[in-house]
C-alpha cells in the first residue's frame, strides 16, 4: 500500500494554482497526501484561496523576468532552504523559470522525486513574421543554457503538445531521462456546459490577450475581407490591450475598429462562456509557443467549431474539416475564406461544434487528464 506522501508544487502566479491547478489538487489531497503550493507572486487573498483548496500556501522570491544571476543563485538556495524544512517525497513544477530553479533547489534539498512541466516554449521560442530581436536572441540563448543545466536533473520533464520535446530538446540535444506527453492540463467540463447556437447569422469570437502573437491583427485583416462581402457578420473581441507588449493592439487602432463596426468590443467580462455561448465559431490565429490554448479548449467543450494555426500547441484541438479548420499562420486571407465557408455553410458549425464537444471529453477532460498526470507523477 502505498503510504501518503509530501507534495510541492512550484509555480509562480498563485491564482494559477485555484485557477488550473484545484481539480489536481482536490484529486492529490483525496489520495490522502499533503499538499504545499508555492508561489512567488501573490495577494493575500490569493494565499487564503490557496488555503481554502485545503493546500498550504509558501511563498518564494523568484524574479520571473529578470535575468539576474546572482538573484537567482542567491533566490535558487533560499528556495532550497524552503523546500528542505518541508522535507517532500515529490518536487512538481512548472512554467520556465520555476522548472530551471526549482528544479535546481530540489536537487540541493535532495529531493527524492523531482518532476517539470513545461506548457509551452514561450515568447522567445516564437517565432516572428520579422525574425526574433537581438535582444529575444539573446534570452533565447541564456534560456537554453539553463535549461541545459537545469533539465537533465529531472527524473521526469512532461510536455503539453509533442511539437515541444522535439523543438527543445532534440534542436539542442538536452538528454533528459524520460519525457512523457499530457496532451493539455485540461478542463473541469461541468464549468463549461455544451451548447447549440444553431443560426444562421454566423458569428465569429476571439478571446486572448490584443497581442500579435496571439493572432489579433491577423482576426481584424480577415473581418475586414470578410465584412467587405457580408457586412452584417459579428465579429466579437475578448481580451485585454497589453500596453508594454511590442505588437499589441493600440487604444486607439482599438476605439476606430468599435466605432466602425468591424469588431464588437466589450471590455472586460466575467462571464466568457456566456460570450462564447453566444457565437457560433471560436477563431484563434495564434502563432505563440504555448501548450495547448486553454480558451480553445473551453470553446471546443460548449461545442463550437474552430478556426485555428497549424501551428504547435494549436493543432492540438482541431482536426482539419472535423471540428474545424487549421490555416496557416500569418495568413489573413486563409483565415477569411474559412470564415467565409462558415457563413456560407452555416449548418456546419453545428456538425462541427459537436465533434469539437466529443474531441474535447475524450482529450480535455479534467479528472482524465489529472489521473493521467497523477501516474506520471508516480503517486
Amino acid at each position: 500500500m502505498k503510504r501518503n506522501k509530501k507534495i510541492i508544487l512550484i509555480g509562480t502566479v498563485a491564482s494559477s494554482f485555484y485557477g488550473f491547478r484545484a481539480d489536481l489538487i482536490r484529486m492529490l489531497l483525496m489520495k490522502g497526501h499533503q499538499v504545499y503550493a508555492f508561489t512567488s507572486e501573490y495577494t493575500a487573498e490569493d494565499l487564503i484561496k490557496i488555503e481554502k483548496l485545503g493546500a498550504t500556501p509558501i511563498t518564494y522570491t523568484l524574479n520571473r523576468g529578470g535575468l539576474n544571476p546572482l538573484a537567482d543563485i542567491v533566490a535558487t538556495y533560499r528556495l532550497s532552504k524552503k523546500i528542505k524544512e518541508i522535507n517532500p517525497d515529490l518536487v512538481f513544477s512548472y512554467f520556465s523559470k520555476p522548472v530551471i530553479f526549482g528544479t535546481l533547489a530540489a536537487k540541493l534539498a535532495q529531493v527524492p522525486r523531482v518532476i517539470g512541466m513545461l506548457e509551452g516554449l514561450g515568447y522567445t521560442f516564437t517565432e516572428q513574421p520579422e525574425g526574433l530581436s537581438k535582444k529575444t536572441q539573446l534570452i533565447k540563448k541564456i534560456q537554453v543554457f539553463l535549461y541545459k543545466i537545469a533539465l537533465p536533473q529531472l527524473d521526469q520533464l512532461i510536455f503539453l503538445n509533442p511539437d515541444d520535446p522535439k523543438d527543445l530538446l532534440g534542436k539542442y540535444a538536452i538528454n533528459v531521462k524520460n519525457v512523457e506527453v499530457l496532451g493539455g492540463i485540461g478542463l473541469n467540463l461541468d464549468q463549461y456546459k455544451y451548447s447549440i447556437n444553431y443560426s444562421n447569422n454566423i458569428s465569429f469570437i476571439f478571446i486572448a490577450r490584443l497581442l500579435a502573437e496571439k493572432g489579433i491583427h491577423d482576426y481584424i485583416k480577415a473581418a475586414k475581407i470578410v465584412k467587405a462581402q457580408y457586412p452584417d457578420t459579428k465579429f466579437t473581441v475578448l481580451g485585454a490591450i497589453d500596453k508594454l507588449a511590442l505588437g499589441s493592439l493600440k487604444e486607439e487602432e482599438l476605439e476606430g475598429l468599435v466605432k466602425t463596426n468591424i469588431i464588437e468590443y466589450p471590455g472586460y467580462v466575467s462571464n466568457v462562456s456566456e460570450w462564447i455561448e453566444n457565437s457560433s465559431v471560436f477563431v484563434l490565429p495564434s502563432y505563440y509557443r504555448e501548450g495547448v490554448p486553454r480558451s480553445t479548449q473551453e470553446a471546443m467543450a460548449i461545442g463550437r467549431a474552430i478556426i485555428t494555426t497549424d501551428v504547435p500547441g494549436c493543432r492540438e484541438t482541431v482536426v482539419d474539416g472535423v471540428n474545424g479548420f487549421l490555416v496557416p499562420k500569418w495568413n489573413p486571407e486563409a483565415l477569411a475564406e474559412k470564415m467565409i465557408y462558415f457563413i456560407e455553410h452555416p449548418e456546419q458549425t453545428q456538425v462541427m461544434g459537436a465533434e469539437s464537444y466529443k474531441i474535447a471529453i475524450e482529450k480535455f477532460d479534467a479528472s482524465k487528464v489529472n489521473e493521467k498526470l497523477i501516474n506520471f507523477l508516480g503517486i
